[in-house]
């Protein structure tokens, strides 16, 4: 047998029976064995499969490529002169072979001892390293096995620890030398790195640093979020992530979602095939028409759904490998974007009609067909023709849920139902004014009106009635009822025309102001005097993001109120004091509903979103609030708390889906709440073997 043959190639003895994870296994590669397709695990690979796969390597290339061809010594591969030419290249082939198995024993080299004997003489003969060579002369295929250890283990985000890996798990896992003789607690790692993003005086720096944590220690990112919520939830999340998708083409280093593309059209399933999980169970997506406040930003919409699904998993739980973020770019009609250089995603106007839609069919048709009908769609920053359209075409099919109009209604709402505690009186008895008609504020209103029927027993066409609406053209009145869009109609009442909000103001009288307009500046002085003059307590929500398009500040709500205000934001303010009190602001925060709601729905198996669990997230939310945070001037709670309030409104949405009929995970837990607190991810080190 010539010494091609791999001489110390094992069985993987550590390889079958695995347990993540308390192993540490990477996410499997497409490799050249087995249909890469359907991601099936890989099968315990013995010497004899090794050496079979390097033979079969040698014989196909052997009809195309020179090297192949024995010398002319002889058949026996011993002659002189080139010799056994296949011998060397099949060491040399087997040098660039990847295998990497489990501790305590090292596979994780089957091929390598052999090729490392002979990599010298190899080096020597060809005048370069091994893979380099095999990259010159003939295409290599990047397959591995999917065992992490050593120097792999630590450039996997999933398992990586750092210094934290004991004296036990380096020898183990080969990290022996690759890490500094320190040891380190997760703890310390926490302190080290809040240090140091405390550091940066840019948001936009500590932004990045974040996402370069999640690329490189899963466990610890997760970790740092979950510790210091009110700290990093703004640098994640609204408001620096506006900013981070305005510059995303300039920041990109390395992807971390999906990208469905017009290029793609007639093949989604097999993008979505790409992605190395197949148990997904909540799917952010967006098409970067409407991100936040800022409009059409296309491609770099992405940030949007990754740093949502980054709550979804520190603030609700749902495990990060069963999350999936995804951008469906369709083109973007930002002129500023397709004559950027740094622009990453397709340069051309965006599409419409019938070729946006289509797109859109195959690839929720695709999702169900690969994940199953029980994963949650969640629409996020869609432009208002297609948000309202999406919506109502695939709620009936799909587990589909709207943050902008849904989750944005639901916690709105729970800050209406808190502030009644200040205010006094029920729902019912209040009148409500929005700035903005688009689909933050329809929603909400819709929303307002369905808890108003739910309380009173009245139909819903009658406590719309308590609900007006002024968008850029004015008041919503009947008068307007033909020009209107099919999502503003419900919301024409009768009225004479009314122009500015300053005008709606003083002549509805309204007890609660609301701004989704996404216009910064629109509550003046003028208005928010106007309705603390009719009003003991008003209530002013001022919601749009980021915070340079909120329609007022706390300080100027406080302020021009006297200090009367009961405020709410979209973006977070710093307390405000007047005459000698201090007032800490509520931040409206969709982050306080969905990452629970969406729990909720996983944990029951839920295969429909019902408004009724909307409003069950709600009520939910606002009984979270207590006496101590409305004498701080907040009707929510504090962000603190936020797993254990999460865990509650999982308990409340799954608890209405068993009521519904929508669950199918049978039987239904006693109790709700301690299962889905057991259901939780918890980005704890785990212990290796």
């Amino acid at each position: 047998m010539c010494r091609a043959t791999l001489r110390n190639a094992t069985p993987f003895p550590f390889y079958t029976g695995l347990l993540p994870p308390i192993t540490p296994l990477t996410r499997s590669l497409p490799t050249a064995i087995g249909d890469a397709r359907t991601r099936r695990a890989p099968p315990t690979t013995t010497s004899a499969d090794l050496a079979a796969m390097l033979s079969a390597r040698a014989t196909a290339t052997a009809a195309s490529s020179p090297l192949w061809k024995r010398g002319e010594g002889g058949s026996s591969g011993s002659g002189s002169g080139s010799g056994c030419t296949s011998c060397r290249e099949v060491r040399r082939r087997a040098a660039a072979v990847r295998v990497r198995a489990a501790a305590p024993r090292r596979v994780e080299a089957v091929a390598m001892e052999s090729a490392a004997e002979t990599e010298k003489e190899e080096v020597a003969a060809v005048g370069g390293g091994v893979e380099d060579m095999a990259t010159e002369e003939v295409p290599v295929t990047p397959w591995a096995f999917s065992v992490a250890s050593g120097y792999t283990l630590l450039r996997d985000p999933h398992h990586n620890k750092g210094l934290a890996f004991s004296e036990k798990e380096r020898d183990a896992h080969y990290l022996r030398g690759l890490l500094p003789p320190a040891v380190v607690s997760q703890d310390l790692q926490v302190k080290k790195i809040m240090h140091n993003l405390r550091q940066y005086s840019v948001p936009l720096q500590r932004y990045m640093a974040m996402m370069d944590l999640q690329e490189r220690n899963e466990r610890l990112f997760y970790k740092l979020l979950i510790d210091n919520v009110e700290e990093l939830l703004p640098v994640v999340y609204t408001p620096t992530v506006g900013e981070a998708c305005q510059k995303y083409g300039s920041i990109f280093r390395q992807p971390q979602g999906l990208y469905v593309s017009l290029k793609d059209k007639g093949k989604v399933l097999d993008v979505l095939r790409n992605w190395p999980e197949r148990n997904i169970q909540v799917i952010v997506v967006t098409d970067g028409e409407r991100i936040l406040g800022l409009g059409d930003l296309g491609c770099q919409g992405m940030g949007i759904p990754v740093g949502k699904l980054s709550l979804y998993t520190a603030l609700g739980g749902v495990r990060p490998s069963a999350c999936l973020p995804i951008t469906i770019d369709v083109g973007t009609n930002n002129e500023q974007l397709l004559n950027d250089e740094f622009y990453i995603g397709l340069r051309q106007r965006r599409a419409t009609g019938k070729e946006y839609h289509e797109l859109m069919e195959e690839f929720m048709s695709a999702v169900k067909q690969i994940y199953g009908e029980k994963v949650l769609i969640q629409f996020e920053d869609f432009a208002n023709h297609n948000a309202f359209d999406l919506l109502a075409k695939y709620s009936k099919s799909h587990l589909v849920f709207n943050d902008d109009i849904q989750g944005t209604a639901s916690v709105v709402l729970a800050g209406l139902l808190s502030s009644l505690k200040v205010v006094g009186g029920t729902l019912a008895e209040h009148t409500y004014l929005f700035l903005g008609a688009g689909e933050a504020g329809t929603g909400i209103a819709e929303l307002i009106a369905l808890e108003i029927s739910k309380q009173t027993k009245a139909p819903i066409e009658e406590c719309r009635k308590k609900v007006w609406l002024l968008d850029s053209k004015g008041l919503i009145v009947n008068s307007r009822k033909e020009s209107l869009q099919a999502f503003k109609k419900p919301w024409a009442h009768e009225h004479e025309p009314v122009t500015t909000l300053l005008d709606a103001v003083q002549s509805i009288k309204p007890t609660v102001l609301i701004g989704t307009s996404g216009v910064g500046k629109t509550f003046t002085k003028e208005v928010i005097e106007a309705m603390a003059s009719f009003n003991e307590r008003p209530v002013i929500f001022s919601l749009s993001n980021p915070t340079s398009h909120s329609e007022c500040t706390a300080e100027e709500a406080y302020n021009w109120s006297q200090g009367r205000a009961v405020f709410a934001s979209g973006s977070p303010f710093d307390p405000v004091e007047y005459n000698g009190k201090i007032h800490v602001p509520g931040q409206s925060n969709n982050a306080y509903i969905f990452p629970g709601f969406g729990l909720g729905v996983v944990i029951s198996g839920a295969v429909r979103v019902h408004e009724d669990m909307l409003l069950a997230a709600s009520e939910t939310l606002a009984d979270q609030a207590t006496q101590e945070n409305f004498e701080k001037g907040s009707i929510f709670p504090p962000f603190t708390n936020i797993r254990k309030i999460s865990a509650r409104i999982a308990a409340s949405v799954a608890a209405k889906a068993y009521e519904l009929g929508l669950a199918t995970r049978l039987p239904q837990p006693r109790d709700l709440e301690k299962y889905a607190e057991s259901c939780m991810y918890t980005p704890v080190y785990r212990s290796y073997r």
